[in-house]
């Protein structure tokens, strides 16, 4: 059987995947702070690890894989939101809005990212509800001397965990230059981070951790404690059976935005509170997303959320396929042109497989170049192959590894309407034909006929005018080369 290889950042090296237990593959990967819509960049992460759980399940078995990703539902970001509301005119107290805000905002999430096609994780804890597991954390890490407290705040001493930065591979030095330390009165260290900060009685909090004995006051926990609190109660203690060399799982996923300072940190503390266990023996972290070559922000009017895309009519599948035809840990351009491409391709098999049932065999192309670090553009590569040697059973059946062609997509694209730069070139190339027509330039009003059938493209003549619409068979790269080949 074809071993899954992943490439580890703590390492640095692509390895052979060797779960802890075969069983009980465990994996753990950071989600979203719920307080708006999850942007294009968001979705990422989801679709990647949506895949390597597939994946997974492919091998060890779908009752075999936990998979658990995360709900931050207390944040400053959230608190900021609230009051945002309440002074426009929300007239409940900030704690209600807050629930509200944070329900919404998962409601909002789920409904997206399964447009994307993408499984619900086995686990999806929200923070709150792990409070308990924090304090007791911290708790952990005093008794250790690994904490203080100032001004009501409880911060790590980054300085007495020795092996910090092994994970960006930057040394304690550097990062104190880092753009992303953040210097505070309160810190001992400008290097040192929080794990519990104070609340005031309007927002959510807590009665405090125990420190040097003193019950620190009202607050609510940071954000790096949430995750590795999460982790040890849901990923490691139910399989260490009380031995604290057990306390570890098989793979940590997340953005690569995310490996300084808030995997470090994750690193930092839990190895502090458990520093027999390993935490996770596998790192893996995506790259970020551009839009048309730049770096995507509001300010430059290209920030848009999965939700944008959905009403503009993208499917969710082609969203899908876009995030997934560049590898994860390269940087992903998204394009206008990608968007048009992979909806044509999909298009294409969706005609060529419409009545094919799924083949019972995975292609074992498809499968290997997948595991092999979870190269999703060579899968891509491998399913065009399928689809051009017309083993077409077996195409619908690879596909469903990756998340496509799946039957939840079909209803999307029956409803899809066709791409405003696609519309804008049909009508350029119709008023070509009507030129060329007048001119008794035959050639090129036949090229043009013939050309909008080949690419998927009914063109009826009427007293009125003409009348166009598209098959199942629209292909937008076809559509393209016939334009550049008549200019």
């Amino acid at each position: 059987m074809t071993k899954i290889k992943l490439y580890n950042t703590k390492t640095r090296t692509k390895e052979d995947f060797v779960p802890i237990d075969p069983a009980n593959v465990r994996m753990y990967v950071c989600g979203p702070t719920v307080y708006d819509r999850a942007h294009i960049g968001n979705a990422r992460p989801v679709v990647v690890f949506d895949t390597l759980f597939r994946l997974l399940r492919h091998v060890y078995g779908h009752n075999a894989v936990r998979y658990v990703r995360n709900f931050t539902d207390v944040d400053d970001k959230i608190n900021a939101r609230a009051s945002e509301m309440k002074s426009k005119g929300d007239a409940r107290d900030l704690k209600a809005i807050i629930r509200e805000l944070t329900d919404q905002t998962i409601a909002w999430y789920h409904e997206d990212m399964e447009a994307l096609g993408t499984l619900r994780p086995t686990d999806e804890p929200r923070a709150t509800e792990y409070i308990a597991e924090m304090i007791a954390m911290i708790e952990k890490l005093d008794q250790g001397g690994f904490v203080y407290e100032s001004e009501g705040n409880v911060l790590f001493r980054v300085r007495e965990y020795k092996k910090y930065g092994q994970l960006s591979g930057r040394s304690v030095d550097d990062m104190m230059s880092g753009a992303r330390v953040e210097p505070a009165s309160y810190k001992k260290d400008p290097l040192d981070f929080v794990l519990w900060k104070p609340s005031t009685e309007d927002l959510p909090g807590w009665k405090g951790p125990l420190i040097d004995r003193k019950r620190v006051g009202r607050g609510r926990p940071g954000w790096h404690i949430e995750c590795s609190a999460m982790i040890d109660k849901l990923l490691m203690q139910p399989y260490a059976e009380g031995d604290p060399k057990k306390m570890s799982f098989d793979i940590h996923g997340g953005g690569l935005d995310l490996q300084f300072p808030h995997h470090e940190n994750e690193i930092a503390q839990s190895c502090c509170a458990n520093p027999d266990g390993g935490f996770a023996n596998v790192w893996m972290h995506n790259e970020m997303i551009q839009v048309e070559g730049k770096k995507m922000s509001k300010s430059l009017g290209n920030f848009f959320t999965v939700k944008d895309l959905l009403n503009q009519g993208i499917p969710g599948e082609v969203i899908r396929f876009v995030l997934l035809s560049t590898h994860y840990r390269s940087p992903m351009d998204w394009t206008e042109k990608k968007v048009a491409e992979a909806d044509a391709t999909l298009r294409k098999w969706r005609a060529l497989t419409k009545d094919v049932e799924a083949s019972d065999i995975m292609d074992p192309t498809v499968f290997s170049v997948l595991a092999d670090d979870l190269n999703t553009a060579g899968a891509i590569a491998a399913l065009h192959a399928l689809a051009s040697s017309g083993e077409l059973a077996t195409l619908k059946k690879s596909a469903e590894l990756l998340g496509l062609l799946l039957p939840e997509f079909d209803m999307a694209f029956q409803s899809k309407t066709i791409k405003q730069l696609d519309e804008a070139r049909i009508l350029r190339l119709l008023e070509l034909r009507k030129k060329s027509r007048s001119e008794k330039k035959f050639e090129v009003s036949d090229a043009i006929r013939n050309g909008f059938s080949s690419a998927g493209i009914d063109v009826k003549d009427t007293p009125e005018g003409w009348e166009w619409s598209t098959t199942p068979a629209f292909d937008s790269d076809v559509l393209r080369e016939l334009e550049e080949s008549l200019s």
